[in-house]
């Protein structure tokens, strides 16, 4: 009810250059790993969801914990619940907790276990999910190394549907990341549903192995280079590089800075421009670009960062800094430090590998990391990390959010740590919602205040407690999120916003890189727009539906923040007012004429519903209006699952082995945005 648009996908033309009419093909389950020198095409057909146990009153109730959409039993509590063809890429839950887990994929119930689950009161020194041969480090990570989460990589294909419930409910803490494609979109393989018997590809194991690394020595053996040693002498602005000429992919990009004057540098800027663009597309200080929030190393430890794209090593006279991230150009390449101080008799060295590149100009993005300073956040707002629509020109761009480095204290606090994610894509009002910002770097329970690194999240740097602390560097605080199977498509904007504590109220120094791909223009066009509830739109799109209400309006909000906010000895602020829709509902059936362009690779539909009506559920039918006689044809099930009533367990006797103790909760939160692909 209330509206729907229709937005159409196509391939996004860019370059001076004949674009492809074909979009490329989109790796999925493990070709998601083994095509990772494919992370910087497009996503055409594809679209990512990321779902959590998180409070829906917009607060922090028991850390976003053990909010469920509905139990189905004592043992079956429900936190995912999809239709459709699709694949899970990520899931986080807050150590053990919850297991065992139930993934349900196509009706079939598959136990998943933590070897802490036979006596969770007494923590392992070497946990493991199982079975481990289905789910093999280093896809998947428990607390005891991440130092409170347990963490899960290992694609789950679904043709049908999916499910995941939790067996128990104290502190059932997690958030999901899936992905779901548009019919006939160009695969990489088709989806097959998860078995519950395959063990994932060795060599897939073997790639993760590599963070820290070159993923593919043997690749840059073929590729052209630019290796130099230059001096810092004269400082200010260093170009390491410009007569790379195009097109091409950068394949690895290095820099070896001098083990005693690192400090000094960690600060400088890195800019790429592609393509001589009016604005440089990677612009960021050195240390958070390559994944920590300072270059200090408070326990010498070989690798600050030892992720997959991003590394920081040390040995006993250098700093070596690397990024894996393939960063296509058509034309040109302008790589420079902005910013450097004068060091005498000191030089830095400087490598670039990059291989031609021979595919479609619009097949691929250019990579961009965003830095952005936020040195007094906004009581109430979130921080806007970035917004397509404000960068390097701003208008549309298609691509992927495929990360982020982030400074979220420069002094050992990590409260703050309490804000939850939230993430808009193509005008969405519905974000994707995680449930913390130590949960979205791969963490839980702080970390337990300790340091770690591994391939895609990681807590780099930052002492225990501030009296920890053996340098004022050590007061930064900084983590990383790399996003590869798990990465978000967007075909005109991306919005990727993190609350600052709990409810906004943190005064805590942000600083954030935000890495991307990104090509201008959109591949998700609006076409369409019925307003049900407005009787010249109803007629206008042939809209028709027998058994529906008259036309009722709600006043209501979306999920987002807490709604009003009270500093102390202040009267409460509203933060997100409530707005007013009109539309009808029905549990018939629904008939109308919506606009496409015939060049279309598949369309999507969005319609704003009102989710106090739980579960809505319905089959969707497709017609060619333009036919003499409409032959209809099924095109899936459009499904929301839960609504805006959940219910909360946090059990009062027992604890971690505590009966269940469910309490409804139910917000003010009606209004919600579903998609559906055709």
């Amino acid at each position: 009810m209330w509206q729907i648009v229709v937005s159409m996908m196509m391939s996004v033309v860019a370059a001076e250059a004949v674009p492809a009419t074909e979009p490329p093909v989109i790796p999925v389950g493990l070709d998601a790993y083994r095509l990772w020198d494919r992370w910087a095409y497009q996503r055409i057909g594809a679209r990512s969801y990321m779902r959590s146990t998180y409070d829906r009153s917009g607060h922090n109730e028991t850390a976003d914990a053990s909010h469920y959409l509905y139990q189905e039993a004592e043992d079956f509590n429900v936190t995912l619940d999809v239709a459709g063809p699709g694949v899970l890429y990520f899931a986080r839950y807050n150590h053990w907790h919850g297991s065992p887990w139930h993934y349900e994929v196509d009706g079939v119930d598959h136990i998943v276990r933590e070897a802490t689950t036979t006596d969770p009161t007494k923590k392992l020194t070497d946990s493991v999910f199982l079975p481990e041969s289905l789910f093999p480090n280093p896809l998947t990570w428990t607390y005891a190394i991440t130092k409170g989460a347990d963490l899960m990589w290992v694609p789950i294909a679904f043709e049908k549907s999916f499910r995941m419930a939790y067996s128990r409910t104290f502190y059932g803490t997690g958030y999901y990341i899936y992905h779901q494609y548009v019919p006939g979109a160009n695969l990489s393989q088709p989806i097959t549903a998860w078995d519950g018997k395959t063990p994932p590809d060795p060599a897939v194991l073997e790639l993760l192995r590599c963070s820290g690394d070159v993923p593919d020595p043997e690749s840059l053996k073929a590729c052209r280079s630019v290796a130099r040693d230059v001096p810092l002498d004269a400082g200010g602005t260093i170009v390491l590089a410009d007569a790379i000429e195009g097109p091409g992919m950068i394949r690895m990009l290095s820099l070896t800075l001098p083990r005693g004057r690192t400090l000094a540098l960690e600060r400088v800027r890195m800019r790429i421009t592609w393509d001589d663009r009016a604005a440089p597309s990677v612009d960021a200080p050195l240390a958070l670009c390559f994944g920590a929030g300072t270059l200090y190393n408070r326990d010498g430890r070989e690798h600050l960062v030892k992720a997959f794209p991003m590394n920081i090593r040390y040995d006993e006279k250098a700093v070596h800094l690397a990024c894996h991230f393939p960063m296509p150009f058509f034309k040109s390449a302008r790589i420079e430090l902005v910013g450097v101080p004068a060091i005498a008799e000191a030089s830095i060295r400087f490598a670039v590998y990059w291989a031609p590149y021979a595919d479609p100009p619009n097949h691929v993005g250019y990579f961009h990391a965003t830095y952005q300073d936020h040195p007094k956040p906004t009581f109430g707002q979130d921080i806007v990390l970035l917004d397509t629509q404000t960068v390097e020109g701003g208008g549309d761009w298609s691509g992927s959010f495929v990360g982020t480095s982030f400074i979220f204290s420069h002094n050992a606090v990590l409260t703050t740590l309490e804000g939850d994610p939230r993430f808009f894509f193509d005008d969405c009002q519905t974000p994707s919602y995680g449930t913390g910002t130590e949960e979205w770097g791969g963490g839980g329970d702080y970390w337990g205040g300790l340091n770690m690194t591994l391939p895609l999240v990681g807590h780099p740097c930052g002492a225990r407690k501030a009296e920890d602390a053996k340098d004022p560097r050590d007061l930064i605080q900084s983590a990383y999120r790399f996003l590869l199977a798990d990465l978000m498509p967007f075909g005109k904007r991306a919005v990727i916003r993190l609350e600052h504590g709990g409810e906004n109220e943190s005064i805590e120094h942000y600083e954030t890189v935000t890495y991307w791909y990104g090509l201008p223009g959109a591949s998700l066009v609006l076409t369409d727009t019925l307003d049900v509830g407005d009787a010249a739109s109803e007629r206008a799109h042939a809209y028709t539906s027998p058994d529906a209400s008259e036309v009722v309006s709600i006043t209501s909000r979306y999920e987002w923040g807490p709604d009003t906010l009270k500093k102390k000895d202040e009267a409460p602020v509203e933060i997100y007012p409530a707005h007013t829709e009109t539309g009808r509902h029905t549990t018939g059936t629904s008939e109308f004429t919506v606009k496409l362009t015939p060049d279309n690779r598949g369309a999507m539909l969005r319609r704003t519903l009102d989710y106090a009506f739980p579960n809505q559920r319905a089959e969707v039918y497709v017609a060619d209006a333009t036919a003499d006689e409409a032959t209809w044809e099924y095109a899936g099930v459009w499904y929301e699952a839960g609504s805006n009533t959940c219910y909360h367990s946090w059990p009062r006797e027992g604890g971690e082995l505590g009966p269940s103790n469910p309490v409804v909760q139910t917000s003010n939160r009606r209004f919600r945005d579903s998609e559906f692909l055709l």
